[in-house]
């Protein structure tokens, strides 16, 4: 398989098919996280396709810098932002669950167990989608991503220091939100 930087040369060259391959590369990727960030279906969907738009259009402009999806990310991450400006900010437990799905389960679990780890994912998403914007990027980027303090950085623009600190300010809201979420389950 031919790397990013390949399809890009090819792309400019002309030949479409290798910018649809980067497509096809990280498309799932990019949405998910995008999903994530702005919490519903829909729009992550729409964003990520103009995401590509974008970028197929700015391709020329792609300086190599960075990686070839951190680009593509900070294009998506730029649309979500305007989008997200643009409209009044919803936020439910029902488009979270929408925006994220269930969780699978394996064949055979228990279904008390099951619903209890349906129950915890709601939950979860519900609390993330409380979170401001900045920390929930942040957080989904590292622990959703698995994306380095260093690449979240470059894709965020903002110093590692600024990462770090918004990572441990994610960290701490979010376990307030769940520490109250499930004292509420005990009751």
């Amino acid at each position: 398989m031919k790397d990013d930087a390949q399809l890009i040369d090819e792309a400019l060259a002309g030949n479409s098919a290798s910018f649809g391959q980067l497509v096809t590369k990280y498309q799932d990727r990019l949405y998910n996280t995008i999903a994530h960030v702005i919490g519903c279906k829909d729009e992550a969907y729409d964003v990520v396709q103009d995401a590509f738009v974008q970028a197929f259009l700015k391709l020329e402009s792609f300086q190599r810098v960075a990686a070839f999806y951190t680009w593509l990310y900070r294009i998506a991450f730029n649309l979500a932002v305007t989008r997200k400006r643009r409209s009044k900010p919803v936020a439910s437990i029902d488009q979270a669950r929408e925006a994220t799905g269930e969780d699978p389960c394996a064949e055979g679990t228990d279904p008390g167990e099951r619903l209890e780890r349906q129950e915890r994912a709601v939950q979860l998403h519900a609390a993330l989608a409380t979170l401001g914007e900045d920390f929930r990027m942040v957080l989904v980027l590292r622990e959703m991503e698995g994306c380095s303090y260093e690449i979240i950085a470059e894709m965020l623009e903002l110093p590692v220091g600024t990462v770090r600190s918004r990572l441990h300010r994610a960290r701490i809201q979010l376990r307030d939100q769940l520490k109250g979420a499930f004292q509420t389950d005990l009751k």
